[in-house]
């Protein structure tokens, strides 16, 4: 089959599915899984093509979400917002992004483990933050009973307009990606992942092609962050806390990490496990089961869901041919 082709049909199942599903699948399951699979997404994005791993990127997410509520109304702000939801969710990309440069500033000083632990101190350090600070971010509690947006007098939270803002913002980094790894920009940051002594001989300072990279990732994060809030209605220190950045990085591993889609295949088969585990082995076990996958993905197939489909088709294209050459014979 074509690409081409497959991605049509792809496209075509995803605009039919909300048509064909009860709310609890476009919204808990479909919406989720996209808004899950973006901030994945940042984290692919980084690992794949910079050869970076970041542990902070739920935090920036975070970041925009707690920017977007402190601008609009909420249960505690007696439902007058500080912004137009426009500029509240211009403000909250540009707080996501701007912490994506910051945090990027202090992880490219380091490589590999040390990376990721700097990023993870990073991350704890934001959310002890949310939780200490109760004078703007309102400690424990954080925001509840955010406002979401109407356009055109249709509340952008309702099941279909919801879903189908996921699927358009997820469509749209998606390609957002796909474009920035084949420009000047997205090539040399590929260069600087392969060989970064080779890159800064030619002339090309690494350290700010990482920090834009994570500039890109914060951006996509910051997005992701919108999205969350206005799904879940609020956020808490415990939407930033050490579960939903494992569970990021959890996400992403299980998709593969050599592919944007991974993060949204991941990020759905996460979710269909969040939903459906507690009925299976009950809420004392659910992260158990979440880690026996993980390990079991791990062990099988180190690239993930996607790496496994490629050699499936691999195998299956081989034996195709060696049928071929048989039949000449």
């Amino acid at each position: 089959m074509s690409p081409w082709i497959g991605r049509a049909l792809l496209a075509s199942a995803l605009l039919v599915y909300p048509h064909l599903a009860s709310d609890f699948w476009i919204v808990s399951v479909g919406a989720y899984a996209m808004v899950l699979g973006i901030i994945a997404l940042s984290l692919t994005f980084l690992t794949a093509y910079g050869g970076m791993i970041s542990m902070a990127q739920m935090a920036t997410a975070g970041a925009a979400g707690y920017a977007l509520a402190i601008f609009s109304a909420h249960s505690a702000s007696a439902g007058m917002a500080l912004l137009p939801w426009p500029w509240a969710v211009g403000v909250a990309i540009a707080v996501g992004t701007l912490t994506g440069i910051l945090i990027g500033i202090v992880a490219v000083r380091s490589h590999g483990i040390y990376m990721l632990m700097s990023t993870l101190a990073v991350a704890m350090i934001m959310f002890y933050l949310a939780q200490q600070n109760t004078t703007i971010l309102h400690g424990f509690d954080g925001f509840s009973g955010v406002a979401v947006p109407r356009l055109g007098g249709v509340s952008l939270r309702g099941p279909l307009p919801f879903y189908y803002l996921c699927l358009a913002a997820a469509a749209l980094l998606y390609a957002l990606v796909i474009y920035l790894v084949r420009v000047p920009f997205g090539l040399v940051i590929q260069g600087i992942r392969d060989d970064p002594l080779r890159m800064a001989s030619l002339g090309y300072r690494v350290w700010l092609h990482q920090v834009m990279a994570f500039a890109v990732a914060g951006f996509i994060a910051a997005v992701g962050g919108v999205l969350s809030l206005w799904y879940h209605g609020g956020i808490s220190p415990g939407s930033i806390g050490i579960t939903a950045t494992v569970n990021v990085l959890i996400v992403a591993v299980i998709g593969g990490l050599g592919h944007p889609r991974g993060a949204f295949i991941g990020a759905l088969v996460f979710v269909l496990i969040q939903n459906f585990a507690v009925d299976l082995v009950g809420s004392d076990r659910y992260n158990t089961l979440i880690g026996f996958v993980f390990l079991v993905i791990v062990i099988a197939s180190p690239d993930g869901l996607t790496g496994l489909w490629r050699r499936l088709r691999g195998t299956r294209k081989d034996s195709l041919d060696g049928g071929v050459v048989t039949q000449k014979l």
